[in-house]
């Protein structure tokens, strides 16, 4: 028999409770057991309901979702949602089960609750895999931020870093080696084209040969073409349709 989940909305906003509480009705492991909206009331519901995990916003009206942290004793899972992405770090010092963007998207949220499902046992729940549009949580030089992977265009592999190039014409050094980004990345819209080299294939414009029997891939949002292994033209032809 499927466990069922106890969970509490947390948030001063209706709309943003309605909306999360609209996606949550869709997973059958989780029951929806209470809303609060301030820090007040989710005391006395955290006391009242004994929920196994509470949906937190950060902001909120003279207090902050940190605050309800420091004076509950309660053993419950927390996954912050919040529309800022500047918490995260503190987020995951106070060993939050996750830590979703506002508006929470159905796909991403079955990643949230398959982590609430693993056995403690299990892998680190970082090696998740990622979707299409979804955020992943990296270090950039000095200082760590999420990347909406719809905005990068390659990665290049540098020893045991990468390099990401992003559609804004940024690039950052990322401490993450190319293999642990083909684990992670969504097959259907990332691909390996090179030993050293990943593309979104959303960005593709145009393929065309090269030498050496290599290939030439241009893709939006870069001046110069990327080289492609002639291993990999007939998947990537296949899958650019």
């Amino acid at each position: 028999m499927e466990k069922k989940f106890r969970a509490l909305i947390i948030d001063d906003e209706p709309l943003a409770r309605s909306d999360l509480k609209a996606v949550l009705t869709k997973f059958t492991q989780v029951d929806v057991v209470g809303e609060a909206d301030n820090l007040t009331t989710a005391r006395k519901q955290l006391d009242e309901l004994s929920p196994d995990i509470m949906f937190l916003d950060i902001q909120m009206p003279g207090e902050s979702g940190f605050d309800l942290l420091h004076d509950t004793g309660l053993n419950i899972k927390v996954v912050f949602v919040t529309a800022f992405d500047e918490y995260a770090i503190r987020a995951f010092e106070v060993n939050a089960l996750d830590y979703l963007l506002k508006p929470v998207n159905e796909e991403r949220l079955a990643l949230t609750l398959k982590r609430l499902t693993l056995n403690e046992t299990e892998p680190a729940v970082t090696n998740l895999p990622l979707i299409k549009n979804d955020n992943i949580f990296v270090r950039l030089t000095n200082s760590y931020h999420f990347i909406r992977l719809e905005n990068i265009i390659k990665i290049e592999a540098a020893d045991d870093y990468s390099v990401v190039f992003l559609k804004n014409g940024e690039s950052h050094v990322v401490l993450k080696p190319l293999r642990e980004w083909e684990a992670r990345l969504p097959q259907d819209t990332f691909s390996r084209i090179h030993r050293s080299t990943i593309i979104n294939l959303d960005l593709v414009c145009k393929l065309e040969p090269w030498f050496n029997n290599s290939f030439k891939v241009h893709l939006k949002g870069l001046h110069e073409p990327v080289k492609m292994s002639r291993r990999y033209f007939s998947d990537i032809k296949k899958r650019l349709g």
